[in-house]
């Protein structure tokens, strides 16, 4: 599964006297009514959230995972992959950098 948006907040990497690790982090979504998305990421796949930080718009993937602890049912969402989306903002020397590079001669025109 998949999920598209913005990352809201990343917490602070949690470790338990296992040795186990988990990071949480809140994506806000692309939609009409954005709703505010909590997936972890757990054991190695803590360094994902390394490369990225609050603001960056992002596709994660993840595993649905579900479990049964004393007669509660629980959800949790495990990002397996965090993959930082092109915004697609060009810059003007962005665009002159492109025009240069493609061979195109330059204008003398003032307009």
């Amino acid at each position: 599964m998949e999920v598209e948006g913005k990352i809201k907040v990343i917490m602070d990497t949690q470790t338990f006297d296992s040795g186990f690790q988990k990071r949480e982090f809140v994506i806000t979504t692309k939609e009409q009514y954005p709703q505010d998305i909590k997936l972890e990421c757990i054991k190695d796949k803590v360094e994902l959230l390394d490369a990225v930080s609050p603001g960056d718009e992002v596709k994660a993937s993840f595993n649905l995972r579900g479990n049964e602890y004393n007669g509660r049912y629980f959800v949790n969402l495990q990002a397996w992959k965090i993959d930082k989306e092109d915004t697609g903002n060009l810059t003007v020397n962005d665009i002159n950098q492109e025009f240069q590079s493609s061979g195109e001669a330059e204008d003398d025109l003032p307009f």
